[in-house]
């Protein structure tokens, strides 16, 4: 699986609105993977979730995550990476997940419950397939 950074095809499909799933690992071992909406920027990928789930203890005690970002409009063309939660941060203010759900929805998020945690997600390695299987 190549590095980063990538190229600007597969940048290009991240900083689309698309949909996607991350992974994360129980302290069991299970791996954990559920729907998710999320932004590309500056060569990182950022999430945001409300205070309570269990995916925050999970990533506090084992950072690592996969996510994979599939085109919308042709699902076979797809990018996964791996990588691991650099930094978290409180999103009182509802900032993060107002800008992702605008570059979703075109509207801020609905809920304006202010329990919300951002992270941030280094790319260690990723992989294209679909239209973008032979980008490098």
């Amino acid at each position: 699986m190549p590095k980063p950074p990538l190229p600007k095809a597969v940048a290009d499909l991240l900083a689309r609105p698309c949909h996607a799933t991350i992974a994360t690992v129980r302290p069991d071992g299970q791996p954990v993977s559920v729907p998710t909406w999320y932004l590309y920027e500056d060569g990182r990928i950022l999430v945001n979730m409300d205070k309570s789930r269990k995916r925050i203890a999970y990533l506090r005690a084992d950072p690592r995550v996969s996510l994979s970002a599939m085109d919308p409009e042709d699902w076979i063309t797809h990018v996964s990476i791996q990588g691991r939660v650099v930094d978290f941060v409180d999103d009182p203010d509802l900032l993060d997940i107002d800008r992702i759900a605008v570059h979703y929805t075109g509207q801020q998020y609905v809920n304006r419950d202010p329990s919300r945690l951002s992270a941030w997600i280094a790319i260690d390695r990723w992989h294209a397939w679909g239209r973008l299987k032979d980008a490098r």
